[in-house]
Order: C-alpha cells, then structure tokens, then sequence
C-alpha cells in the first residue's frame, strides 16, 4: 500500500465554482507572447513573433481583450466594469 508523505491542501474552489465567480464580472490579465495570440484570439491578424503582450482574459478564460500595454488592458476592464483580480 502507497501512502503519501505530503498531503496538498484541497482547493478551496472547484474548477466549475472558479469559472463562474463573479457572474462574468471578474477578469484577470495574462502576460502572453504574440506567438499564442492566434491560439486565444482565432480571428486576430497575424503578428510579428516575439513581441510582449497582455491578454485579458474571464475567470473562466474567455479571452476578452489583447494589447502591447498592461495599461490599456487595464481601461479596458474598467470600461466594461469587470473586476480585476490577480491569478497566482
């Protein structure tokens, strides 16, 4: 019989509960590489490899926004009054 020697402490959330908190009115930013825009955004225009960007992105991850300035990720959450958290 395998025990484990180091327990993990359970998740406070499941996945499900995480996805839907705050209703679709919480969001996080995500430093990304324009390489994995077209991976998040489909439809984007290619873009030149290499360059620093900031997806903002639902609880659940839906992207919602890319842009080259956290800044301007920011206003964008602001201007459609989602609440922003940080994801560690």
């Amino acid at each position: 019989m395998l025990t484990a020697t180091k327990s993990e402490p359970a998740p406070l959330l499941s996945n499900e509960q995480l996805a839907n908190l705050g209703g679709g009115r919480v969001a996080y930013l995500k430093p990304i590489r324009s390489e994995d825009v077209a991976r998040l955004f489909p439809a984007a225009p290619p873009l030149q490899p290499g360059l620093r960007l900031f997806a903002l992105l639902a609880a659940d991850g839906t992207p919602i926004a890319v842009t080259d300035s956290r800044d301007a990720a920011v206003a964008n959450a602001m201007q459609h009054e989602l609440e922003m958290v940080s994801v560690h």
